[in-house]
């Protein structure tokens, strides 16, 4: 019987997918799809007590967040996708470690749309692309509370083509504690409440 802690198991010590092997990546898939078939939120979009809140990256395909960790002597650190239901807002956040007092942070804030029990629209709206120290960065509440004030960062900040930058992401499975995501470009996403 597959179960939450299978899939735990599946993905510890994987380093959120950089360190797994392709033979550990069909194992988590399978026991990512087992899970999703006991999901105890079919409706997961209307779940917002639940939904809300901010949720720390434990595994993922997605080339476009593990490729975060080439850059030369820097390391990923925490992924945070925060969602704030209130608003729509969801803020995927990427810690970059390496160099002291050099540690970087990737960020992209965008806007959601429910389109069905469990599908959103996403529309990315703004990146911010900098050095912790210079954007005062303590941490994803912290940052979060400053994006929404409006304030700009010394850092690669910029505004994003909404119509042109824009998925959506299927909530395949939730808990009080686990959620799971599979994006358009096929990626998977498993996330703890952080």
């Amino acid at each position: 019987m597959f179960t939450k802690a299978t899939l735990l198991e599946a993905i510890a010590g994987k380093n959120r997918g950089l360190l797994a092997s392709e033979q550990d990546k069909q194992a988590i898939l399978m026991a990512i799809a087992n899970l999703e078939d006991l999901n105890p939120t079919p409706r997961p979009i209307e779940a917002g007590d639940l939904l809300d809140g901010n949720w720390r990256l434990l595994y993922t395909t997605s080339k476009a967040l593990l490729n975060l960790d080439r850059f030369p002597l820097y390391k990923l650190g925490q992924i945070y996708q925060c969602i704030r239901v209130k608003s729509n807002s969801v803020y995927n956040i990427a810690e970059i470690y390496g160099l002291p007092f050099l540690e970087g942070i990737v960020s992209v804030a965008a806007k959601f749309e429910p389109v069905s029990g469990r599908r959103v629209q996403v529309k990315f709206e703004r990146s911010i692309v900098g050095f912790q120290r210079l954007i005062d960065y303590k941490s994803p509440e912290k940052y979060i509370q400053q994006i929404e004030g409006g304030q700009k960062f010394t850092a690669i900040d910029f505004s994003l083509n909404s119509n042109e930058q824009q998925g959506w992401l299927d909530i395949t499975y939730l808990d009080n504690e686990l959620r799971i995501g599979r994006g358009n470009e096929g990626s998977v996403f498993v996330l703890t409440k952080a």
